[in-house]
């Protein structure tokens, strides 16, 4: 599988509670945090869902 860089980019106030729920199951939380991920399709459903608040990467 590929791995991918999840970076946060904006912040989460103001924003609705399923997107704050995304983010912190993606193991983010605070602006320019990167994670390290596999990329699988669920994954990828969470990206979409906070594709606006986060920078996606292939490493």
């Amino acid at each position: 599988m590929a791995k991918i860089q999840i970076t946060q980019i904006r912040s989460i106030i103001n924003r609705p509670k399923s997107q704050k729920a995304t983010i912190s199951a993606l193991g983010l939380g605070k602006i320019n945090r990167t994670v390290e991920k596999e990329d699988t399709p669920q994954l990828q459903g969470m990206i979409k869902k906070v594709a606006h608040l986060v920078k996606v990467q292939e490493v």
